[in-house]
């Protein structure tokens, strides 16, 4: 991840970089890019991921057979990187993250 950390009102946060090249998240097995949380939903289903509905504000996925929790924001616009690296880590050879 690419970016400048930036302190203001006590909190801590990476701003990406305006200038630096896209990040996209793509399902390795079939290649696709992932453009809507309809089609990342639909992957991580197959994947064995469910779907949370506690928090209004975010979109959150859980596997049960893990203690892992995927939280995103519920507007896909402001879905980044910092995410996209989670999904990948937590499922590792199923999805990568590339610069467009």
């Amino acid at each position: 991840m690419s970016g400048v950390w930036v302190f203001k009102n006590n909190v801590v946060r990476l701003v990406e970089n305006p200038g630096s090249e896209r990040k996209v998240l793509v399902h390795t097995a079939s290649n696709e890019v992932i453009t809507s949380y309809a089609v990342l939903e639909h992957k991580l289903s197959s994947l064995g991921w469910e779907r949370y509905y506690d928090d209004p504000d975010l979109l959150q996925f859980h596997k049960r057979s893990t203690v892992h929790l995927i939280s995103l924001p519920r507007d896909f616009n402001k879905f980044r990187s910092m995410h996209m690296y989670d999904i990948v880590v937590k499922n590792k050879n199923y999805f990568e993250v590339r610069d467009m």
